[in-house]
């Protein structure tokens, strides 16, 4: 994955990368209710001599390549994700932090969406597959996930696999989500970090994947529909896995 540039939209989206680094702004155009709040950003990209405008519908549609721009469009650098080192994925484990792993999921939609779920939780970590069928961190995920993306530290690994061993020969309890055949609730609480793992939204997880997960989990439904969308399923299961005090 390369660096490129981001656009954001949307006022959360805009605040949020500003709070956690606002010299990765180059460019703000915003309509002109917006921009009676974004005075403290605007003086500070005045200060670091950067442009910032407002300007009519039509070109902040233009900017923001859609309609659902939300008033304001920041055009950001965004660095490309890394992978984790293997005294990082130790560190991690000794501090118990919980770790979010997608398996390519496709729709950028989703990815925001989880990554919005993710951040409320308060899970830091999300590692998404750095492969042509995975969606990266792009525009749309970053309006979706409405600021929750600035709040996670994103990484990317080429093997899902062997990164999911690193895991689990740090200590993690790999739970790996299934349509079918895992169990959910154990009814006490966690002796292991947590790492969640999400397949692809029409595959679900590759075979590699799934072996290498130490427990598969399944939420239990009517059997009425085949199974949930996936950023729904990940709420559920950071909910059950992450956020629920057993």
């Amino acid at each position: 994955m390369k660096d490129s540039e981001l656009t954001l939209c949307g006022l959360p989206a805009v605040k949020a990368r500003f709070e956690r680094d606002a010299g990765s702004m180059v460019r703000l155009f915003f309509d002109e209710a917006t921009g009676r709040k974004v005075g403290v950003i605007c003086k500070a990209l005045a200060q670091a001599r950067k442009v910032y405008r407002c300007v009519p519908p039509a070109e902040l549609e233009k900017i923001a390549g859609s309609k659902h721009h939300g008033g304001i469009v920041a055009v950001v650098r965004a660095e490309a994700p890394r992978a984790p080192t293997a005294v990082e994925i130790t560190a991690w484990a000794k501090r118990r932090e919980p770790v979010l792993v997608l398996d390519r999921i496709g729709n950028a939609h989703n990815l925001g969406a989880i990554a919005r779920t993710a951040a409320y939780f308060g899970i830091s970590f999300l590692v998404v597959a750095d492969d042509p069928a995975a969606s990266r961190p792009n525009d749309a995920a970053y309006r979706v996930s409405e600021g929750g993306l600035e709040q996670l530290e994103v990484r990317a690994v080429k093997d899902v696999a062997a990164f999911l061993r690193a895991l689990a020969a740090a200590g993690y309890e790999v739970c790996g989500a299934a349509t079918r055949g895992g169990q959910l609730r154990t009814g006490a609480p966690a002796s292991k970090p947590i790492a969640l793992v999400l397949g692809n939204e029409e595959h679900g997880m590759a075979p590699a994947v799934e072996r290498a997960c130490t427990r598969l989990v399944t939420i239990p439904g009517s059997g009425k529909v085949e199974s949930l969308n996936v950023s729904v399923a990940a709420a559920v299961l950071m909910w059950e896995l992450m956020g629920r005090k057993h």
